[in-house]
């Protein structure tokens, strides 16, 4: 039996901060409401980003971001920022229907290829992304300093 297929994207409203933060919760990023919709406000309303859903019922089953970015080493790009899938949506399409929408966005923007980073610890994203075509460019480490 073919499992079914998910609810069709869409692009994220503010009404969806309470979803979207539940779904970072999720991933491991506590976030309220309140910062979800502020962090949501400057997203949306900035043209050289999108935010896409996958929704069920009142639930978001994941979301997808993704961004144009202009750099001194490399020109343009876009590359996913965040992508987010519950646990209970995983191997059902979902995430490949969010990629599916934001890689349109980015053709719609001009560019032909996309980036994504994932985190080594992350080892059940790995196969996801070879699977759906992406292609292992590096790894690398990131640094983090505090600015007090």
């Amino acid at each position: 039996m073919a499992a079914v297929p998910p609810a069709p994207t869409r692009i994220a409203r503010m009404e969806d901060a309470a979803e979207v933060a539940r779904l970072c919760t999720e991933l491991g990023y506590p976030v309220t409401t309140d910062e979800m919709a502020a962090r949501m406000g400057v997203v949306i309303s900035a043209g050289d980003r999108q935010v896409f859903v996958v929704e069920e019922g009142q639930s978001l089953r994941g979301w997808i971001a993704v961004e144009l970015r202009t750099t001194l080493e490399t020109g343009r790009k876009a590359e996913i920022v965040g992508l987010v899938v519950d646990a209970g949506a995983r191997r059902t399409g979902a995430g490949k229907a969010l990629v599916s929408a934001a890689e349109s966005w980015v053709v719609q923007h001009g560019l032909d290829a996309v980036m994504v980073r994932s985190n080594v610890a992350r080892v059940e994203s790995h196969p996801f992304y070879e699977g759906i075509g992406f292609v292992r460019g590096k790894s690398q480490h990131v640094y983090f300093k505090r600015l007090d």
